[in-house]
């Protein structure tokens, strides 16, 4: 399967890109990071899928996919988009396209969508269950040559992606402003979920989040009270982890789960769900550490695997890294958010 991907933010066109090779036989042809190159391409290469999101520049997605649609007509057409409002998806449904995949689940639900769009199929995100027509939903995609009858048995016989019912998603940030919201909003819903929540952060940061978590009401200091927030500096977080200057398996698989204890149990006694914030293994990063920096993300998938744990990295997306370490920090995490 030839697959072109249209996505202006550099960080989650790698993170498509890295999940649709990750089957064999599908491969990226091309990518592109506006909506007339996506029309371009796709007359250009009439691609057997193209993931498109709708908030492209010069042209957007939706105009692209009605351009698209007379230019490569055999081309499927799969969004992945931020939008969950239901006139966004509707309308993106009605140019024609296999499915809609919101883009923060991209991890989870994205290699599902694409064997459902070759099987002639339309696939609408989990999380989108019930905020549109039924119709809309379950109507099957248009086929054209990306829907033959050989590459639909192909999909078929591949094995299915396990869902991925836990996160661990990075989260990349143009300034401290960014930072501050993305990882004050994961703090609050996880909070008012009855979650305990970790973070780990410079000290500057910590206490700007303390700040901006009251001025939102929530009452962060019963919260620490009952353990239930818990905030840890990040700059000698990284050194407790590793042993000879690389990440030891055994100590972080130890030292976090030590920090998970100090939260306080449920009624139940049970541990409680936890969720993680931190921005430690971007210094890491920043230091040329790369190899170490990858080695406790992977480490970090592990943990969400083994305790009821989500994960929320944070860095920097201006002049930290290439287009090829960015593809290898979004293969390491679920999802990757702006």
């Amino acid at each position: 399967m030839r697959t072109l991907v249209a996505e202006d933010f550099e960080p989650l066109r790698c993170l498509i890109s890295s999940l649709i090779q990750t089957k064999p036989g599908w491969h990226v042809v091309s990518e592109v990071a506006d909506g007339l190159a996506a029309v371009q391409k796709a007359q250009e290469l009439a691609p057997d899928l193209i993931l498109l999101d709708i908030g492209l520049p010069k042209l957007n997605g939706l105009e692209a996919a009605r351009r698209i649609r007379e230019v490569a007509p055999n081309s499927k057409i799969l969004f992945v988009s931020t939008h969950l409002d239901s006139d966004f998806v509707e309308a993106a449904l009605a140019t024609g396209a296999c499915g809609y995949v919101f883009k923060a689940d991209a991890g989870s639900e994205l290699v599902q969508a694409v064997e459902a769009a070759l099987q002639g199929k339309r696939f609408v995100s989990r999380r989108l269950k019930g905020m549109i027509p039924a119709e809309a939903e379950e109507t099957r995609a248009p086929v054209g040559l990306a829907g033959s009858d050989v590459l639909a048995s192909s999909a078929a016989a591949l094995p299915r992606e396990r869902d991925i019912t836990r996160r661990h998603e990075v989260q990349f940030y143009a300034d401290d402003e960014s930072l501050l919201n993305g990882f004050a909003h994961f703090i609050d819903t996880a909070l008012k979920a009855g979650k305990t929540t970790i973070v780990v952060a410079t000290e500057p940061h910590r206490a700007a989040l303390l700040a901006r978590l009251q001025a939102r009401g929530l009452d962060v200091a019963t919260a620490i009270g009952q353990g239930r927030y818990i905030s840890v500096d990040c700059a000698d977080m990284p050194a407790k982890l590793m042993v000879g200057g690389v990440p030891d398996r055994d100590r972080f698989l130890s030292v976090v789960p030590a920090l998970l204890a100090a939260a306080a149990p449920t009624a139940k006694g049970s541990p409680p769900p936890i969720a993680l914030c931190g921005e430690g293994i971007s210094l890491l990063w920043a230091r040329g550490e790369v190899e170490a920096a990858i080695r406790l993300e992977q480490l970090g998938s592990e943990l969400v695997e083994m305790h009821d744990v989500e994960i929320l990295c944070g860095y920097p997306s201006i002049g930290l890294f290439s287009a090829e370490d960015a593809r290898r920090i979004c293969a390491a995490h679920t999802a990757a958010r702006t």
